[in-house]
């Protein structure tokens, strides 16, 4: 019985945070990966904007970013990576802007 415990203590953390953390705060219905903008595109279309980038990754089906806005806010962003259109903007969990459809 202990060793069922401590191999059900090992492996539970380890499958859990795959699950738990795999969205964020937003999802994206982006189809095929063969249809995506490359994290090239989208970092070189918001620094023309006047965004600074910490990171880039993929989540939730969109490319979720880390960065400071123009307006100087540090905030994490998810972008359409289809599209490269801006759907969500949040600062410390709080939804700055989200796309209306």
């Amino acid at each position: 019985m202990r060793k069922l415990t401590l191999l059900t203590t090992l492996i539970a953390p380890i499958f859990f945070s795959h699950t738990a953390f795999a969205t964020g705060l937003y999802s994206c219905d982006s189809g095929d990966r063969s249809s995506w903008k490359s994290k090239e595109s989208l970092i070189e279309k918001v620094k023309a904007e006047g965004w600074k980038i910490r990171r880039v990754k993929e989540d939730g089906g969109c490319y979720e970013l880390y960065g400071t806005t123009p307006e100087g806010q540090r905030v994490e962003a998810y972008f359409h990576p289809v599209t490269l259109e801006k759907h969500l903007v949040a600062r410390r969990g709080k939804i700055l802007f989200r796309k209306v459809d």
